[in-house]
Formats: structure tokens, sequence, C-alpha cells
């Protein structure tokens, strides 16, 4: 008896899902279709890559409808709600947009593989429309009796014949897209782009440096876009600061929380540290002590976490301590990998994303930072590692951050609306 690949046995499970799905819903259902980025040459990996997405797409639709997922074609993946609202879909839509490793999103109507059903569709989808349109179709089962353009001219002609919209193939206003697959047709307007990248979790686990400013919430997007699943530790000024620190990172990691779902926010309150340091001598130095003596911390509290890096909003020259001398310093501190994916972006760039994903107004809010306590007159812009590792020796700066770990506290900002902070 032959053995199927796995692959195979995939598509074959996923057609008779399909049979099934035909004999549960009726014409015309409302449903998501999904289209994938790069996860598409990832070659006799894609499997792998395929199992994360449809694992993270189940977990961003938690609290909705009970969906069904199947994949349709090459890159294509549609997510039914048998039964829901047209509001419902359209919410589940909204989710998917966020899922990393998804290009773009469709709102899309199923339609029996009737030509005048698919062409009765497209005539509503434009009913209430202005404007120039052109109609696109695309046959995954060639099967159809029609080609991809007799049918989109088929359908075109009575489109313009019901609502008497002009035709533009390049440039349209309103595009009309027809997909034929095996079972059914799809046919949908409008799309929402998608964030790409690949699956939150197939490359592995970090930690993210949470600040509270503009620059880390975008870092610790741009390594979930990349297939990381982060948590996050934030140094908060207390016992000499209020809370409100921990209320910017606790609404960052809300927010951020939509592109992986599951997030942990850690606080250790620093305050004493840094009075430790300058009691010390720092002086010019308190700034990369400081940042140094986080980054021991974040990588003890990386360890208990199995991560295999840390992660910073660090821009080359973007503050006077952001120096290559200084980022070495910073390097030296600690063995794991520090990953910086702003380090070549500008702060226009960095603020343009900041706005795109929703974090831009979080991290202008006011609070105290702990990094501006007890901050030197004059910083340093080339710290001798020598210098620093004294410093460090007077402290036993690894004891230290053992012990800021202990008074850690564990919170659960979720997007999803479920989460309680909790102390671990």
């Amino acid at each position: 008896m032959a053995v199927m690949s796995e692959p195979e046995a995939l598509e074959g499970r996923e057609a008779q899902a399909a049979v099934q799905e035909r004999s549960a819903s009726g014409p015309h259902e409302l449903c998501v279709l999904m289209k994938l980025g790069e996860i598409v040459l990832k070659g006799s990996n894609r499997s792998l890559f395929e199992r994360r997405l449809h694992n993270n797409i189940r977990a961003s639709a938690r609290g909705l409808s009970p969906i069904k997922l199947t994949r349709r074609g090459s890159g294509v993946v549609i997510v039914r709600m048998p039964g829901a609202s047209d509001i419902e879909v359209a919410e589940l839509a909204e989710r998917m947009r966020n899922v990393m490793g998804v290009v773009w999103v469709h709102l899309v109507r199923r339609v029996p593989k009737d030509l005048d059903a698919v062409t009765a569709t497209a005539v509503q989808a434009l009913a209430d429309r202005s404007g120039s349109f052109a109609v696109r179709a695309r046959r995954r089962d060639k099967r159809f009796p029609l080609t991809s353009s007799q049918l989109a001219g088929h359908v075109g002609a009575a489109v313009q014949q019901a609502h008497g919209l002009p035709v533009d193939l390049k440039h349209p206003q309103n595009p009309v897209s027809i997909e034929v697959d095996k079972d059914e047709v799809f046919v949908f307007t409008d799309g929402i782009p998608g964030q790409g990248g690949l699956p939150v979790g197939m490359s592995g686990r970090a930690l993210v440096l949470m600040s509270g400013g503009i620059d880390s919430p975008i870092a610790a997007h741009r390594m979930m876009r990349r297939g990381l699943k982060v948590d996050f530790l934030h140094f908060s000024g207390m016992p000499f600061t209020g809370p409100e620190s921990i209320y910017k990172a606790y609404s960052l990691v809300r927010q951020l929380d939509r592109y992986q779902v599951g997030s942990r926010l850690f606080v250790v309150p620093f305050g004493k540290a840094q009075q430790q340091l300058k009691s010390s001598g720092a002086e010019r130095l308190q700034i990369i002590a400081q940042r140094r003596l986080m980054l021991k911390t974040a990588e003890a509290l990386a360890d208990d976490l199995k991560a295999e890096a840390l992660v910073t909003g660090d821009a080359l020259g973007q503050v006077s301590s952001q120096t290559m001398a200084n980022l070495t310093a910073l390097d030296d501190s600690v063995d794991l990998p520090i990953l910086r994916p702003l380090i070549g972006m500008d702060k226009t760039e960095i603020m343009d994303q900041a706005r795109r994903i929703g974090t831009l107004s979080i991290s202008e809010l006011p609070d105290e930072d702990c990094c501006t306590l007890l901050t030197p007159r004059q910083v340093e812009t080339a710290a001798k590692i020598p210098d620093l590792r004294q410093i460090e020796k007077r402290l036993d700066a690894e004891e230290l951050a053992e012990h800021l770990l202990t008074v850690k506290q564990l919170h659960r900002p979720s997007f999803l609306g479920d989460a309680a902070p909790a102390k671990v």
C-alpha cells in the first residue's frame, strides 16, 4: 500500500472537509479569504509554517463563533463561520488582518459554480457603488467551461448593463474579483492589507525590553513579523516614581497582543538599583551602567522563559547614548544576542510605523521613565568596557540582577479582553 506524504495527506483531509462544508452551508455565504506571502516559498517546510499559521488563526478567533478553516490552492486560506451574521464575519476579517503571515484579507461571497449565480452576486456587490470598475477572474479549477477572460467579460457586461458604471481595466475604483475553485466560486470587491511576514512562533521566542516609549513597541512588532513569539520586560522607576509607566507598558503590550495573542508583561521596580549605581560612582556612565544591568536582568529572565534572544529599540545615533561604542559596551554585558531591528531607521520612519500599528498615541502619553531618574548632567558617548565592569564588580551586578527578578510582577495584557494581573 502506498504511503502518502504529509502535504498529500493534508490536501486529502482538506478536500474531504470541503465536501462536508458544502452540505453544511447555503449559497452566498459570507466568509474570509486570506492570501499568504512568503510562506508559499518555504518548500518542503511549508506544511510546518501553515500548521503554525492555522493555529494562530484559531487563537485570534477566540471568543467568536466556531470557525472552519481550509486551504485552497497555492497560498489561499478560507475561514468560515457557519451560521454567523455578516457583522460577526466582518469582525473575524478584522482580526485576521493582524495575523502575521497573511498578506491580504478579503470578505467574500461563497457562490455555487453556476454562471448565473456568480453574475448575480457580482452585480449585487456593486449595487451601491459609483465610479469605474473592472472584473478580474481567476480559475483555480480549469474545468470551468469559461476561460478567465470570458468569465470576466460576461460578468463585466452584466454589471455595466445593470448599473451603467464605466470600465477602467488599469485603475478601477471598484475592482471585482472572481476566483473559481474546485467546488465553488468566491466573489469579492475590496481587500484589507495584512501584516505579511511569517507566522508568530515559527522563529522561536525572544524577550523585548519595553520602555514605554515609541521605539520598543515597533521593535517588538518587527520581530513578531519575522516569526518570533515575544514576551515583554518593563523596568519602572518605583518606588521613586508613580505607576504611570507601568500603565503605559501594559497598554502598549495589550495593543501588540492583537498580533500574537497570549502576551506576557513582566515588570521590575528598578528605582533602588538605579540609586545603588549612582552611589557606586557611575557618574557619566550612569545611563550605560543602568542599561547593562537591565540587560543582565533580562538575560536571567530569558533563561527562565527559554527565550533565545533579547530585543531592544536602539537606533544608531538617535540619542547621545546610542553610539557604536556604547552599543558595543551593551553587547558585552550579556551572552544572548541582542536584536535591534530599528538600528538603521530614523525617527520619522519609526513614528510612521507606530502610527500604523496603533501604538504612537499610547507612547506619547506622559509618564516618568525610569531612565530619566538620576540622569547625569553629561552622558558618556564612548563608554569603556573595563570601567563599566569595575562598577559592576563593586555592585556585584549578577547578584543584583537575580535579586531584581525576585520582585518582578507578571501581567497578561490581552487584546481579547480576558486577562488579569498576577504576581509571581
